[in-house]
């Protein structure tokens, strides 16, 4: 079972205020705006190249805004970087892993880059690997494991200091069915209490897993839309795609 949540957490609020984030002459994020509260799971959506990834960067602080504001907590991320740091899990697409080191060898690892050490840190470790069914590559190396292992030993990795605002970037990529199920399931029970933002460019990965989603393209955020509880999300998030850029 996954400990009980610390009560602050519940206060938390995610705001991007007219983000923009130019390399150069190109503008990957233009403009964008919205707000996330606690007990939220929200699908980030676009095509590749649209912006996503960018966005998350700038969320997470490792990349600044151009212009506008991302407040974390009351927290900007140009002035308190290291404090937002401290109330967030980035999981990045690509892969975070050290090849030759052993699953547990960098889940503690991990947990001792937050801070975490002792009977504190075990007891974390060994609640994400039953959350995650790690179980069985625990005394592998992470090369030797498959992709959608890899995916699952990154996630428990960023997690394990709890954090109360969680990125992820195409989360699911490299998971089989059964661990796709799994993992969403894992994801809906943090995001009771926490915030939960997570990028795809697959409508039905992203209708599966939440019923907010914020649409962008081009850099352009063309939609932040709740999906109906009834009919098929992935067609309604067709259908507001075409609408929008008509």
């Amino acid at each position: 079972m996954m400990e009980k949540r610390a009560q602050k957490e519940s206060n938390i609020v995610l705001k991007v205020d007219r983000v923009t984030r130019r390399f150069g002459r190109v503008t990957a994020v233009d403009d964008v705006s919205f707000e996330i509260q606690p007990g939220e799971m929200v699908g980030f959506l676009g095509p590749n190249g649209s912006g996503k990834t960018t966005l998350l960067r700038v969320i997470s602080t490792y990349l600044l805004p151009s212009s506008g504001t991302v407040l974390l907590d009351g927290l900007d991320v140009r002035r308190s970087p290291e404090e937002v740091r401290r109330r967030i899990g980035y999981l990045p697409e690509s892969n975070i892993l050290y090849p030759r080191m052993r699953v547990w060898d960098y889940l503690k690892f991990a947990g001792e880059m937050r801070g975490l050490c002792g009977k504190l840190l075990a007891e974390r470790i060994d609640s994400f690997v039953q959350a995650l069914q790690l179980e069985s590559v625990l005394e592998k190396r992470n090369g030797e494991c498959s992709k959608g292992f890899r995916q699952r030993i990154s996630m428990a990795a960023v997690l394990l200091h709890r954090p109360p605002v969680i990125l992820l970037d195409e989360p699911t990529i490299g998971l089989d069915p059964l661990q796709l199920f799994m993992v969403r399931d894992f994801l809906r029970e943090l995001a009771k209490d926490r915030i939960v933002l997570f990028s795809s460019h697959i409508m039905q990965e992203v209708a599966a897993m939440t019923q907010r989603v914020l649409l962008i393209h081009q850099g352009k955020l063309i939609r932040d839309a709740v999906l109906a509880e009834t009919g098929d999300g992935a067609r309604q998030l067709e259908n507001m795609f075409k609408e929008a850029l008509v």
